[in-house]
């Protein structure tokens, strides 16, 4: 009863709300602030009624609630006598909408971790950043980094000894010194980590870096259990997760006994197995498969559907018959019934009879290191899978808590992670911002490259478009038959009524270079013969863009080399 007499009223008004459900949405975001007790929203009369125990601004109400929906003080009254709606004075943001005042939690190092801190600590906020590892998280540790590195040996050594010019320049079988390549990747790791992320967190006075483990102990206190012992309680106003994924474990009897690689233990082997066995059939078991079959090891890949099943079927196909002709067995439609380590051999039990190798590769997808928050506590909802759903604006289902990266529901590349990360900051202190995923470009690093952007046909089709499109093989690129190698293609999708380009994918040398200024005529809305009509520098693979656009209207066989 004493604590009921301390609580203050005050009625507002709600702008934004078009129905009962908008209603519900408002109720729940200002629920999440500090210091509110009871919210009631009134959609018919556009009301808001809190009870709060302390003094608080109309910006902190504000910057809980999604953009499009705003509260205000009641119009009727003068402003000079409208009153503060109470709320913790500390927890505010500042009159210009920037983010001084406010405590920003972030959990993780990673890529959206590292730019939410930079640019909430740019905008005025004061930033914990809290790491329970080793600091960078995936890409620049065990991920993107060092795998392009390896992956990049793995290419100078195929070509010394395979090249379309062997005939004229003499090939050899490289000596590989794998203790010497990991030396050398592992420096460089290093070095980016030290140069990106260490110095970068140590400069700046804005930001406290907390190594520990943390979890929710309410809707605004991590509770963090210290690497070098003890618990310290960290109270924020906004938080972002940003804790990231690891390597995937599939329910194969016998596996968890056995001394099986994840990606991560790929990366860091000290010797080149004889015979590789990879299970998966997508990004991480195609470069690395490929980039161990090149370093010396006989691969042997096991797909329970196709390679990139997912994907339009011809980057299947193609990166397939490359495999092949690099003494890749791939195994198709092939179940694993169990796997038992015997004699430092792996033997699998498969659909396609028994399988035995020396290392066995685990690269059956990603899980999300969400498991250990105890999100319940804050009110933060997760998918079976750990997967955190995320709003356009990055928000969870607490409006105060946001996330980013590899531990939500989004693509699951450090450049959307790092995207996420700044766009929630900008979010957290006050500003508004959405991660438009619509002309997301995405690269697979084998050899040719696969790279994607947009619709396939498929998903359009299943979006109700009524689609067009042109493939063009390898051997129509001028750049492609001056290198010898015409392996691969470019495919451009587009909405058949407009002409409108929706979708590129490719395979092809430098794909992931292409596919920029694929994503950028995506963004701009640009047709096929916009596309066509554009100068591209001859000789460059990216001229296959537009030599694909011209095949909607022309026979590019009968053109001149250059013609415009």
């Amino acid at each position: 009863m004493h604590q009921q007499n301390r609580l203050n009223e005050q009625t507002l008004q709600v702008t934004g709300m078009t129905c009962d459900a908008c209603a519900g949405h408002v109720q729940q975001a200002l629920s999440s602030v500090s210091g509110v007790h009871t919210v009631q929203v009134d959609y018919p009369a556009a009301t808001a009624r809190l009870q709060v125990d302390t003094v608080l601004t109309m910006d902190l109400l504000n910057a809980a609630l999604p953009p499009s929906y705003r509260v205000q003080a009641p119009a009727s009254r003068p402003a000079a006598d409208r009153p503060p709606v109470p709320i913790d004075s500390t927890s505010h943001l500042a009159r210009d909408g920037s983010g001084a005042g406010l405590h920003v939690a972030v959990i993780g190092t990673g890529g959206a971790a590292m730019a939410a801190a930079l640019r909430a600590a740019e905008r005025g906020a004061r930033v914990t950043v809290i790491e329970r590892g080793m600091v960078g998280g995936t890409c620049v540790n065990i991920g993107c980094v060092p795998s392009k590195i390896m992956i990049r040996a793995a290419h100078v050594a195929h070509t010394r000894s395979h090249s379309p010019f062997d005939g004229g320049i003499s090939a050899s079988v490289p000596a590989i010194r794998r203790d010497v390549l990991l030396a050398q990747q592992q420096a460089r790791v290093e070095e980016l980590r030290h140069a990106k992320y260490e110095n970068i967190l140590d400069g700046n006075p804005a930001i406290t870096l907390l190594r520990g483990d943390a979890r929710f102990a309410d809707k605004h206190t991590l509770s963090v259990r210290l690497v070098e012992g003890g618990e310290r309680t960290v109270s924020f106003d906004r938080c972002l997760i940003a804790v990231g994924a690891r390597p995937a474990r599939p329910p194969i009897p016998g596996l968890t006994e056995t001394p099986y690689w994840t990606s991560t233990d790929a990366l860091a082997a000290e010797h080149i197995p004889k015979r590789l066995l990879v299970l998966g059939a997508a990004v991480v078991a195609a470069e690395l498969g490929q980039a161990y079959a090149r370093l010396g090891s006989e691969v042997t890949m096991i797909a329970r559907s196709e390679l990139f099943f997912r994907e339009d079927p011809a980057i299947g196909e193609a990166i397939g018959q490359v495999f092949s002709d690099e003494g890749i067995r791939v195994l198709r439609q092939t179940q694993t019934r169990s796997v038992r380590h015997e004699n430092g051999e792996f033997i699998l039990d498969t659909t396609a009879g028994e399988l035995r190798g020396d290392a066995l590769l685990v690269a059956t997808g990603r899980t999300p290191n969400s498991d250990t928050l105890e999100l319940a506590n804050a009110g933060v909802h997760a998918a079976k899978s750990g997967a955190i759903a995320v709003d356009a604006q990055l928000r969870t289902s607490a409006a105060h808590i946001y996330a980013a990266g590899d531990c939500t529901d989004q693509p699951q590349f450090v450049y959307v992670a790092a995207a996420g990360g700044t766009r929630a900051a900008i979010n957290m202190t006050g500003g508004d911002a959405t991660l438009d995923l619509s002309s997301m470009p995405a690269v697979v690093f084998t050899e040719p490259q696969i790279a994607t952007v947009g619709l396939s046909e498929a998903e359009a089709h299943l979006k109700g478009i009524n689609t067009d499109s042109r493939t063009l093989s390898l051997d129509n690129v001028p750049r492609a038959l001056a290198n010898f190698d015409t392996r691969g293609f470019i495919k451009l999708v587009v909405e058949a009524a407009s002409g409108k380009l929706i979708g590129v994918q490719a395979v092809a040398d430098g794909a992931g270079e292409l596919i920029q200024t694929a994503a950028i005529a995506l963004r701009t809305g640009m047709t096929v013969t916009e596309l066509a009509d554009q100068l591209f520098p001859y000789l460059t693979m990216v001229e296959g863009l537009k030599l694909a656009a011209q095949t909607f209207s022309k026979d590019v066989k009968q053109l001149s080399c250059c013609a415009g």
